[in-house]
């Protein structure tokens, strides 16, 4: 399987917390819940696209429990992203959880890299991490992620924990795909190509 990574972010690369003030305030992150007032009609069908490309889910211990507090309550047939996520595996990276009622959930701990690499190995659609920006980096620094979707909201934050943060790998990346809504919201699909090459103007 292609291992893929969909992030929400804002102009200055924020991730943490986008979809509720509660959501994560790790580190005092008091501006939690900037992604609903933006997020239009236009990207709900883009991420109805992404989630059709699945067949399985990775997910880290936090972003699996902002869903599974949410998504096994919908059973809306005409609901993509739910019937994707109730319906495939998901996989979550955990030390500290031990009991999981959402159906087709597997732990994954130990050697995470190994384990992610042997998921890879097996056919199928994509194997799609969401959010989870303390495994996508773990996962870099083994070169195992594949291709980023970085959907990217008009706003800035100014503080708050980043994608692409200090200690981050460095690595070139191919723009495969971009498109914006009305409101400006803009995605972008890269593909890792290796590492980047440096040069001198002077």
């Amino acid at each position: 399987m292609r291992l893929t990574a969909t992030t929400f972010l804002t102009l200055d690369g924020v991730m943490q917390s986008p979809g509720a003030p509660q959501e994560d305030p790790t580190g005092g992150f008091d501006l939690g819940g900037w992604l609903p007032p933006l997020f239009d009609g236009e990207t709900g069908q883009y991420m109805n696209g992404v989630f059709d490309q699945a067949g399985a889910f990775l997910l880290g211990r936090r972003t699996y429990e902002s869903f599974a507090g949410f998504w096994p309550g919908v059973d809306d047939p005409a609901n993509r992203v739910g019937m994707q996520l109730n319906s495939l595996t998901k996989y979550v990276v955990t030390t500290t959880l031990k009991e999981f009622t959402w159906k087709g959930t597997v732990p994954i701990s130990g050697d995470v890299p190994h384990q992610v690499r042997e998921l890879k190995r097996a056919p199928g659609r994509e194997l799609q991490i969401h959010g989870s920006g303390a495994l996508v980096r773990l996962l870099l620094e083994h070169g195992l992620i594949d291709a980023f979707r970085l959907v990217v909201f008009p706003v800035v934050l100014g503080r708050g924990r980043r994608l692409f943060g200090d200690g981050v790998p460095p690595a070139a990346m191919r723009l495969a795909d971009s498109r914006s809504t009305a409101g400006g919201i803009v995605m972008h699909s890269y593909e890792i190509v290796g590492p980047p090459a440096f040069g001198s103007v002077i």
